[in-house]
């Protein structure tokens, strides 16, 4: 190696080296209920500019599938690089460490690199934040999930509690509603981040639409006229399929004002989808505020960013509202990686198979680290070196329906289906079959007249381990006991004080809390003197 003669070169071989050495950051977007309906995967109606900008600059995985259509599991999925049939673990309820308890997650291996990792919003589902993946107490954002006080008088019980109207326009500032508190907290810590360059951040922001109630405010609502706004093409259930297989909107019929009818009123279908479109235009522009920042504070240099939906959603085919079917709609996913120092313009479009348990592997190879053995997840060619990376001809996908496990194979042709009991023998199945090529709606299932087509799908699943029964299911579900990460309250009383004037004020303090009411409880303990404040010595001490 030639030793630099002047004093500039060798300033610029050591900025090179550093350069080259430096762990890059990672925004990991995650998006509730969003299907690829957006301006850059071709759809001519919804208004998503910031998403399309961050996909200009990105590799855009046309083909992207969840692994099960429905939150937590897929979102364990990601963070676990498991497949549900892999954990046992199909419901909302049950927490994935029962199943593997020593997993070692996504963040974690960020986190034993040196990196300091975060929780925004909505990641894992429901109050299950697995704290031992974050550096920090996962942050979520206080507040009702309406503006208004109409959208709430009338309030419906459900299996998860009592439920509003399922849209609402509102003529609001965009941080009224949670997603607008989220983006004004990654805005927050990336702000932090560029004032500390030497510690690299692992940042999970997860934003809570379009998933319902498709609440927005009203310049959101305003982008669309309802009257053209174009109802699903094909609106009947496979002929064919099983009775079992589809779904008809039962998570829908939760909010107090849709009606009870099996095939809702057309209009009422132009304002749901409506919604959705509104609560779609209004998340993303929460996430151009936070990639601006990204880009303004300089930090995109060093960064990669993954935008990744967690399930795709029925807006009407097949007669079908939410998710929770094995079917196109509900299984395919937006899903976009840009390399960290990526331009807007550079990017490129794939076309290969990829699931929702390649990005685990896919990121550690990205940020040169070693991920855990026994993963599902492949990384992915289009964004790693071929020696690294493996190419998919197909993707595996899963949805229960009772005892049955419906378990999907898609490849570029056909979709199969086998429906059956875990553990129990082939012959038990039932089938279906869906070709895209001449069938892209799903109209028929094909399967009774295509048995030489199924013989070969089912070889392919067969090559799969047999799927787990569920592990555990029903509000009695016990949770995994939770390992309390070690926290610097230094550390944290620094980032809560906004003004830094050496005290928290009450709003300062519930800023980042995770548990709402709770907190706001605590502050008095905490306040010793009673002033109202709290001092660096009150917050930190045991």
């Amino acid at each position: 190696m030639r030793i630099p003669k002047t004093l500039p070169a060798a300033i610029f071989l050591a900025s090179a080296i550093s350069a080259f050495c430096e762990k890059p950051n990672v925004l990991l977007i995650c998006v509730d209920d969003l299907k690829p309906v957006l301006g850059c995967y071709g759809d001519t109606v919804v208004k998503s500019p910031n998403i399309d900008r961050l996909a200009s600059r990105s590799t855009l995985f046309e083909r992207a599938y969840c692994n099960q259509a429905v939150c937590a599991p897929s979102r364990h999925a990601l963070i676990t690089g498991l497949r549900p049939d892999t954990l046992g673990i199909y419901d909302l309820d049950t927490d994935f460490r029962l199943a593997r308890p020593d997993a070692v997650t996504l963040p974690q291996v960020f986190q034993k690199a040196g990196y300091r990792t975060a929780c925004l919003g909505k990641v894992l589902h429901g109050n299950r934040y697995d704290d031992v993946s974050w550096s920090a107490p996962a942050w979520t954002p206080d507040g009702p999930a309406y503006s208004l006080p109409e959208s709430m008088a009338s309030m419906k019980k459900g299996k998860r509690g009592a439920r509003g109207t399922a849209t609402e326009c509102a003529d609001v500032a965009d941080n009224s509603y949670g997603d607008g508190k989220i983006a004004d907290e990654a805005i927050a810590r990336l702000k932090a981040a560029a004032a500390k360059p030497g510690e690299p951040f692992f940042l999970a922001v997860g934003f809570l639409k379009p998933h319902l109630p498709f609440v927005a405010p009203k310049k959101y609502w305003d982008l669309y006229e309802r009257g053209k706004i174009p109802l699903a093409q094909f609106r009947d259930v496979p002929k064919g399929a099983p009775s079992y297989a589809p779904q008809f909107g039962g998570e829908l019929h939760q909010y107090s004002d849709v009606p009870p009818d099996k095939v809702l009123p057309e209009d009422f279908q132009r304002l749901l989808v409506h919604g959705y479109y509104a609560a779609t235009s209004y998340m993303d522009a929460q996430v151009g505020r936070v990639i601006d920042e990204l880009d303004k504070s300089g930090l995109s240099e060093n960064t990669i960013i993954v935008l990744w939906g967690d399930h795709g959603w029925h807006l009407g085919d097949h007669g079908m509202w939410c998710k929770h079917t094995n079917y196109e709609q509900a299984t395919r996913i937006p899903l976009m990686i840009a390399k960290a120092g990526a331009k807007d313009g550079s990017g490129s479009r794939s076309g290969e198979f990829v699931e929702t348990v390649d990005v685990f592997p896919t990121l550690c190879g990205m940020a040169g680290l070693t991920p855990p053995e026994g993963l599902d997840g492949w990384g992915i060619a289009s964004v790693l070196p071929r020696t690294a990376a493996r190419t998919r001809s197909h993707v595996i996908h899963v949805y229960p329906r009772g005892e049955r496990l419906g378990r999907a194979i898609r490849n570029s042709q056909y979709r199969m289906v086998e429906w059956k009991v875990p553990g129990a023998t082939p012959e038990t199945a039932e089938i279906e079959l869906y070709d895209y090529a001449s069938d892209p709606l799903e109209k028929e299932n094909i399967a009774a007249s295509n048995p030489e087509i199924v013989k070969e799908m089912r070889v392919i699943l067969a090559k799969y381990p047999e799927a787990k029964p569920q592990l555990g299911a029903g509000e009695n579900q016990k949770t995994a006991p939770k390992a309390k990460p070690d926290l610097d309250r230094g550390q944290m009383f620094q980032s809560r004080d906004a003004d830094k004037d050496g005290k928290l004020t009450m709003e300062e303090f519930m800023s980042r809390q995770p548990d709402g009411d709770a907190a706001r409880a605590r502050f008095p303990k905490f306040d010793q003197d009673g002033d109202g404040f709290l001092s660096r010595e009150e917050f930190t001490k045991p």
